[in-house]
């Protein structure tokens, strides 16, 4: 089960990974608010095993403190993003401020694997919006937590300190090799799939076949 919460700052995702045979959970990017996070957690009965960080952007890590305060479990984030996240995320960028991150003690590596429960999180490593970013792909729920790597009809921006065109363009066209029907769950919006992106995002269109992009649905 993957709860979407949309109460980070600037309207970031917060997600929570669940099995629900065992009640394992991961929280993924916590950006804000921890009330409703909280609630979830208690409804759902969660023993939180993990605290992951698609990136270090401020909005996706802004609780990191808290939540670690109250869950004392692995924070993971990947090793290029540990100076932006040791720097206050760019919140700085933006005239904002957030409440400083702990390090983190789980460094994510590409095609690292996380138990959880009857599940397993792969870490894909997606630099371009950050030189860090990660996704993290469920198969057993068909899912895939794109961070800022991958919005409903957009990409992430490069445009900030550390973003690469370059590099979010060999990542985009990775991602696209997962199946079709695997659920996109991103940063920020709603959540789509990866083949009506495929089919509708103009970023992920012209990185592919124009054969393959017309035989989409």
């Amino acid at each position: 089960m993957i709860l979407q919460l949309p109460i980070g700052m600037l309207d970031s995702n917060t997600y929570l990974i669940v099995d629900e045979t065992t009640g394992a959970g991961a929280i993924v990017d916590p950006g804000g608010k921890t009330g409703p996070l909280f609630a979830a957690i208690e409804s759902h009965e969660v023993e939180v095993k993990y605290l992951l960080n698609t990136h270090g952007h401020f909005d996706h890590v802004a609780a990191n403190a808290h939540l670690k305060a109250r869950f004392p479990v692995p924070l993971g984030l990947h090793a290029a993003d540990a100076s932006l996240l040791s720097s206050g995320g760019g919140a700085t960028w933006f005239g904002s401020s957030a409440s400083p991150s702990p390090p983190p003690d789980l460094l994510l590596e590409n095609r690292m694997r996380l138990p959880l429960g009857a599940l397993e999180i792969v870490v894909i490593h997606a630099p371009g919006h950050t030189p860090g970013s990660v996704c993290f792909y469920i198969p057993q729920e068909n899912a895939l937590l794109t961070g800022d790597t991958l919005f409903k009809g957009s990409v992430g921006r490069t445009d900030l300190p550390g973003g690469n065109t370059r590099q979010l363009t060999e990542s985009l066209r990775a991602l696209q090799e997962l199946p079709p029907d695997t659920q996109i769950y991103p940063g920020h919006g709603a959540a789509t799939t990866l083949r009506a992106e495929l089919r509708y995002n103009p970023w992920l269109r012209r990185l592919r076949p124009q054969s393959t992009t017309n035989d989409a649905r």
